[in-house]
């Protein structure tokens, strides 16, 4: 198909601009894809002188043409446009109005001025159809033309170089060789004579003008020679803009994308009457094109299904490649800006690609903040895995800190290199510094978890070590138990502050910091003890009646003791007694410091050796400076070192010796009752009497034998009896109980013996009957103490009083009678 040249008004008769028009052919011809590739060639000439019959012929193009045979009149109104067709690079044809038509009068030329001025400003080529018959003369047609053109270049402040090619037409048989020089010399003598600015006054027409000359046959009269000469010059438009092309040399080209802007703010400035500033319209039309470019650009972006899918998968975590993709798009549509705006003003240009970039840039740079986000929360958690990995196969803290510090952060440098982008230079350190503060937070947190897992862990090992040797040695309540409990502090102390500094060497924690958690777990170990102490401070009166009962009750072999005469109970109830308050000065006062001090001596000389006194009427009668006890505290004993006062110490005394009374009473009552049962001799002066009363009766015997017979047979059933009755065991529960139990068994035991005595008479003994068991209960019953009502029956209370006096010594008890007392429970006094 053939080529459409898209003829287009460009601008109306009444100098109205057609800019839809223009916009319009722009698209139809592709005109912005033509860069800086594209020339635009304008002719102008008298009215009705075939201006666009030749541009007809010549570009392919379908201008209106006169019809000769109506009239002469004026074809083109305005200014028309049409692609040249054909021709390469892409070639503007306009077809300008005729000058010097009468139609507008011999006056107004201000439409012939502007379109001219319009044409110099737009083309590169501009063609001047001209009469050959007009070349030489004075008062030719071309003149008042060529004046205007060289007078509206004037009002260009920098005027684009434009080739002027002079198109004569109807040449004559005057050899071309002659008519060129003419006509150079006709446009030098017009360029002289039109006044100039003084900018310009020395300015040479070269500066501003490329002329060419060519002569066309006539077209009326030789048509086929005016074809053929068309054709030749046709060829000189194509490759028009290159070096040496007829437009090879031309300066100031507007880009093609912003011709219909460029052409249309042109004219709107001329329409004005305003001087017309190129290089200043180039920039403005640089900064209104750049900038819609940039725009167009930016939308893209905004809406570009790569980016959306990118934006989507940030969201949702890392991205691998995130700054390669991000670049690739960014640097696509910059790309497509540069080339788009590539022929425009550079300076405006790149300012305009560097609003782009930072417009774009600050679109995007949510997404890479999140990237950030996402890579620091992964390095941190890794951080945490890798951590916890190395600590659980046993690695030492501060080291596995190290390593996975470096790691993670390494991890974390190679993701903020991978998401950078081209584009900008965007500093990652504030992120980088956040997730090292996370790491160090992380790293503090785990440290005190540790160390706390530690320190709880030898507290543990320290107080296991140390409770139960502590307590088992004050229970001991020895001379040497402060300082057993010192030397067992020092060295289970010693092996842990050891084992725990081991331990802890691998947090490579600072001397201040570790000598602090040291000297924190040697306090532990020292409150401990001190823990310990007072809580056994606190049973002291159960310890001390402990200690008593077992020195009392128990021998050196450790076995029950049986309270025979041979026993010395006040003695024995002196060294229980002292052995307690032992205890009481062990327990008085915490000695974890190398220090003397007199508890025990005080104690003892005014509890064992002083008076002490129950009753209240002589406790009222003594004066508490004269009691050591009287006080809150020790001497070169602190308070907090106290334990139990000194008038607790007494007060605890007082409730001891109180408790442990009846054991006393019972140990002597049981030794009176032993002495009883084992004294069967009546007193000596009831032996005299019966010797002096009965000596005739032991005459009366020495003098018949057979009352001798009688008593030792007498003697011998007595003995039988006493043997078979078990009268000292049934004695040893009393007297009455044991004359009861006797004179009931009496009868049956004689009739007993008899029957056994006949039997063996006889020659058949009978089976001996089963003899009766003493039970375990009656045997352990005899060791034991008697009950109060019993020895009461038997023993004066005054005697019982008196040997309680005398193992007291110069103590005194004001206590009620033995029968009426009953073993009671004395609350124990609290250690303050």
């Amino acid at each position: 198909m053939e080529e459409d040249c898209c003829a287009t008004q460009l601008i109306y008769g009444d100098g109205q601009f057609n800019s839809s028009g223009l916009d319009r052919f722009v698209k139809e011809v592709k005109l912005a894809e033509c860069g800086l590739s594209y020339a635009v060639v304008a002719i102008m000439g008298p009215q009705s002188s075939g201006k666009s019959t030749l541009l007809n012929h010549l570009f392919h193009t379908k201008f209106r043409e006169m019809d000769a045979y109506s009239g002469r009149s004026q074809t083109t109104k305005g200014i028309w446009i049409a692609k040249c067709v054909g021709i390469e690079p892409c070639t503007i044809a306009m077809d300008l109005e005729g000058t010097d038509g009468r139609e507008r009068g011999e006056d107004d030329t201000t439409f012939e001025k502007q379109s001219a001025l319009f044409a110099l400003a737009v083309s590169d080529i501009v063609l001047i159809n001209m009469w050959c018959h007009d070349i030489g003369r004075e008062q030719a047609a071309n003149k008042p033309l060529l004046k205007t053109v060289f007078q509206v270049m004037m009002r260009l402040f920098s005027p684009r170089k434009t080739t002027l090619l002079f198109v004569i037409r109807d040449k004559t048989k005057t050899p071309f060789e002659y008519l060129e020089p003419v006509l150079r010399e006709d446009i030098q003598k017009i360029w002289d004579g039109v006044p100039k600015p003084q900018a310009h006054k020395s300015t040479p027409f070269s500066d501003f003008f490329s002329v060419e000359v060519v002569a066309l046959s006539s077209y009326e009269e030789k048509e086929e020679k005016f074809k053929e000469e068309v054709a030749q010059l046709r060829q000189r438009f194509f490759h028009s803009i290159s070096p040496g092309g007829l437009a090879g040399d031309r300066r100031g080209v507007v880009p093609a994308t912003g011709f219909s802007f460029s052409a249309q703010q042109i004219w709107k400035v001329i329409k004005e009457n305003k001087d017309l500033d190129l290089p200043a319209h180039k920039v403005m039309v640089a900064t209104v094109r750049c900038e819609e470019i940039a725009n167009q650009k930016f939308n893209q972006l905004v809406f570009d299904e790569d980016w959306f899918a990118l934006e989507e998968a940030v969201q949702k975590g890392p991205v691998q490649g995130f700054g390669k993709r991000l670049s690739s798009i960014l640097g696509t549509y910059l790309s497509e800006y540069d080339m788009e705006a590539v022929y425009f003003d550079e300076g405006v240009r790149n300012s305009k690609r560097q609003l782009l970039e930072s417009k774009a840039l600050d679109f995007v740079y949510p997404a890479y903040t999140t990237m950030l986000g996402h890579l620091r929360s992964k390095a941190l958690e890794e951080f945490k895995v890798r951590l916890e990995q190395l600590l659980n196969e046993g690695g030492e803290f501060a080291s596995s800190v190290r390593t996975s510090t470096q790691s993670s952060m390494l991890e974390f440098d190679k993701g903020c290199a991978d998401a950078a982008i081209q584009q900008a230079d965007w500093d990652a350190s504030r992120v980088r510094e956040k997730l090292k503060r996370d790491i160090d937070a992380h790293v503090s947190s785990v440290r005190s978890a540790k160390l706390s897992e530690l320190n709880i862990n030898y507290e543990k090992q320290l107080s296991a070590s140390l409770t139960g040797p502590v307590e088992a040695l004050l229970e001991t309540g020895g001379k040497d138990t402060w300082t057993s409990i010192r030397k067992l502090l020092n060295r289970e102390t010693e092996v842990a502050v050891s084992k725990f500094s081991a331990a802890v060497a691998g947090f490579e924690l600072d001397k201040d910091t570790s000598t602090k958690m040291t000297q924190n777990l040697r306090d532990y170990a020292r409150n401990v003890v001190e823990k310990k102490a007072r809580e056994e401070a606190a049973n002291i009166m159960i310890h001390m009646k402990d200690r008593f009962s077992t020195v009392f009750n128990y021998d050196s072999d450790s076995l029950p003791r049986v309270w025979t005469g041979k026993d010395d109970i006040r003695s024995i109830t002196k060294d229980a007694r002292s052995a307690s308050l032992k205890l009481l000065s062990v327990m008085a006062a915490i000695r974890l410091e190398e220090k003397p001090d007199n508890i025990e001596k005080l104690l003892f000389s005014s509890l064992m050796d002083g008076t002490v006194t129950v009753s209240s009427s002589q406790a009222g009668r003594i004066a508490a400076s004269t009691d050591p006890l009287a006080s809150s505290t020790w001497e070169e004993v602190s308070s907090k070192d106290t334990l139990i006062t000194p008038v607790q110490c007494k007060s605890l005394w007082r409730q001891f010796k109180a408790e442990t009374e009846y054991s006393v009473t019972q140990a002597i009552s049981a030794q009176e009752a032993h002495k009883r049962s084992n004294n069967w001799l009546p007193p000596p002066w009831a032996i005299m009497a019966m010797i002096v009363l009965g000596f005739n009766e032991f005459m009366l015997l020495l003098k018949n034998p057979l009352y001798l017979m009688v008593l030792f047979v007498a003697f011998l059933i007595s003995k039988a009896l006493w043997v078979q009755m078990d009268i000292a065991g049934e004695f040893q529960h009393g007297t009455l109980s044991g004359i009861l139990s006797i004179s009931s068994r009496f009868l049956p035991t004689v009739m007993d013996l008899l029957r056994k005595l006949a039997e063996e008479a006889q020659g058949n003994p009978a089976p001996e009957a089963p003899r009766r068991p003493v039970s375990v209960a009656s045997q352990s019953h005899r060791n034991e103490t008697p009950p109060p009502n019993t020895i009461s029956s038997s023993i004066p209370e005054s005697s019982v009083s008196s040997n309680i006096s005398s193992l007291d010594g110069d103590v005194e008890y004001s206590s009620p009678p033995l029968r009426q007392r009953r073993p009671t429970n004395v609350q124990e006094v609290e250690p303050l």
